[in-house]
């Protein structure tokens, strides 16, 4: 093989891996939508509890443990990057039932909870559609109260 064709041909696999970009994780872009959430949150008198986030798969999930107190209001909401069609949040007391989930089908869903009792709750935050299955998407969560 000549000099000429091999280079010719490692150009052409360049190119290939240039042209058609590896989708990635945008925790950036969750993070973002979160932070917004929380200071739209605060003239309504809201304050932060937790925020996180992370790169899921579709089907994956990541579980948080928090501790709510009674006689406060608590808000959970998520939010995914473009990459994600829809996630859900679902929170489960100590025993692991279900004790609210969100209803929505989309990127942002968010859920309310008011406890009689202060105990430990469990967040699971769920990647159930993505625009690519085999990519992840980036996913953030807050815990906001008042």
């Amino acid at each position: 093989m000549s000099r000429k064709l091999t280079l010719a041909a490692a150009a052409l696999a360049l190119g290939a891996l240039f042209v058609a970009p590896a989708a990635f994780a945008d925790e950036d872009e969750a993070e973002s939508c979160l932070r917004t959430k929380i200071w739209d949150g605060y003239n309504d008198g809201w304050a932060v509890r937790t925020a996180t986030s992370a790169s899921l798969k579709q089907g994956e999930y990541r579980i948080y443990l928090v501790t709510l107190y009674a006689g406060n209001e608590y808000q959970i909401s998520g939010c995914a990057d473009a990459h994600a069609k829809n996630i859900d949040i679902v929170l489960h007391d100590a025993d692991g039932n279900v004790v609210s989930q969100d209803k929505s089908d989309d990127r942002q869903p968010v859920l309310t909870h008011k406890p009689t009792t202060t105990d430990t709750y469990f967040v699971a935050v769920h990647a159930t559609e993505l625009t690519d299955t085999t990519s992840p998407a980036g996913v953030g969560m807050a815990v906001t109260y008042r």
